[in-house]
């Protein structure tokens, strides 16, 4: 196959022109970023190991999945998304074949992300404050749609974690920033206290009141930072690719959930903590403009702006994006998995979160391919729209520069914390 590393004619193309291009920024950006990090770090040449990586990577996975030469994104793509769907199979039969609709029917699947993620506990705000939260702020959808007539009844007889959660996707996105924004505006330091992640599937029951109310369809798992709280929607895995895409944002969550824990802990000691708070479950993002150019500058992200905004300015700018060391965590996790189940060769999604090549598109010019499980997770799910999710590999690309400039993600993750209220790293 001819990618964008090997020979094209006579040419090369250059590892500087080469990340420009994957990361869809400018070479003088590159260039600069490259020039003053050598200099801080006395590290030479990254740029060229990584795309050697990149490409050593690439090579090997085509090459697994019986792919010819010169293939076009969509035939990549779609070998990826059948790879994905045989190891999906494979965890499903060691899962002993959860139904996704209830917590007794996942047990065994939750219990494994659970023991692999091993994250201590969390500070997190305590449940008598929270219920104090609702007992002021009855919500009135989901009050209506249970037939409570008082606030204290529905907290008396509903599962106060399964309740909170739904707030989010019954109640209206207005309701909860007008009634939470003001009750989070009134916590202190006090209100906060350290316990263990909580787990669950929601009861069937919520999932029929928000199919009232949903706008839009959500994922069927997320997570409250401020209450340490994972929670999945339950929906039959009746879908290909399901249990693997389950069990991977599952770990994901479970390193966000404690990232943003010691982010927590870490502003708690300040006057400003509650707003910082705030910030953070709102995922705020430096606009980028108050960096001193003389320096190396790294945004930090803690969000996917391409969603939002594919020409976001943001996205041409070096950066580090938390969610890419959440999801190296959970890849990692996956890997020790994998190791213990050796006979079902689950160890292919190892190492390739920044792993990504442009490729030939018939009548579409070239497209860039991600090799990492999310990219490769959302392409499955929007496999019938054709469209190609390719928001994270970008962002894992710049922070793997990032991490091999800074020493590994460990020390990557360490400044992430130390510099996360002010929005980027100054070298």
């Amino acid at each position: 196959m001819i990618s964008i590393g090997d020979k094209i004619g006579m040419n090369q193309i250059r590892p500087l022109e080469k990340i420009a291009q994957i990361l869809r920024t400018k070479e003088e950006v590159i260039l600069d970023m490259e020039e003053k990090m050598e200099k801080i770090t006395g590290k030479r040449n990254i740029l060229e190991k990584i795309i050697s990586e990149n490409d050593m990577y690439v090579n090997l996975i085509l090459k697994e999945l019986h792919i010819h030469k010169n293939p076009t994104a969509s035939e990549v793509q779609n070998a990826l998304i059948h790879k994905f769907k045989k190891d999906d199979q494979k965890l499903y039969e060691i899962f002993r074949k959860p139904d996704g609709a209830t917590e007794e029917g996942s047990k065994t699947l939750l219990n494994f992300t659970k023991e692999l993620a091993q994250i201590p506990d969390l500070f997190v705000l305590k449940e008598e404050v929270a219920r104090e939260i609702i007992k002021k702020n009855p919500p009135p959808n989901i009050m209506s749609a249970l037939g409570y007539a008082t606030v204290q009844e529905l907290l008396m007889k509903e599962n106060f974690y399964q309740l909170y959660c739904s707030l989010r996707f019954i109640e209206t996105n207005e309701w909860m920033h007008k009634n939470f924004d003001v009750a989070y505006s009134d916590l202190r330091v006090g209100d906060f206290e350290y316990r263990p992640v909580k787990l669950m599937v929601l009861d069937q029951k919520w999932l029929k009141i928000a199919e009232k109310f949903m706008k839009k369809k959500y994922h069927n798992v997320s997570h409250l930072k401020e209450l340490g709280v994972i929670f999945v929607i339950p929906l039959n895995i009746d879908t290909s690719g399901e249990t693997l895409r389950l069990f991977g944002l599952l770990l994901h969550y479970f390193h966000e959930v404690d990232f943003y824990s010691r982010l927590f802990k870490k502003y708690s000691t300040r006057p400003d903590f509650i707003e910082k708070m705030k910030s953070l479950l709102r995922g705020d993002v430096l606009e980028g403009k108050s960096m001193d150019p003389a320096k190396a500058n790294w945004l930090i992200v803690q969000r996917y702006l391409a969603k939002d905004n594919e020409n976001d300015p943001r996205l041409f700018l070096p950066r580090i994006n938390s969610e890419v060391i959440h999801w190296e965590k959970a890849e990692t996790d996956i890997a020790r998995f994998a190791h213990r189940f050796y006979e079902y060769d689950l160890t292919f999604w190892a190492n390739l979160d920044f792993v990504g090549d442009v490729f030939r598109e018939n009548g579409l010019g070239k497209q860039l391919i991600g090799f990492n499980m999310l990219d490769v997770t959302m392409g499955l799910v929007m496999e019938k729209q054709d469209i190609k999710y390719m928001y994270h590999q970008q962002e894992a690309m710049w922070s793997k520069i990032f991490f091999e400039y800074m020493g590994g993600m460990d020390r990557a993750e360490e400044m992430v914390i130390e510099n996360f209220d002010k929005g980027y790293i100054s070298l």
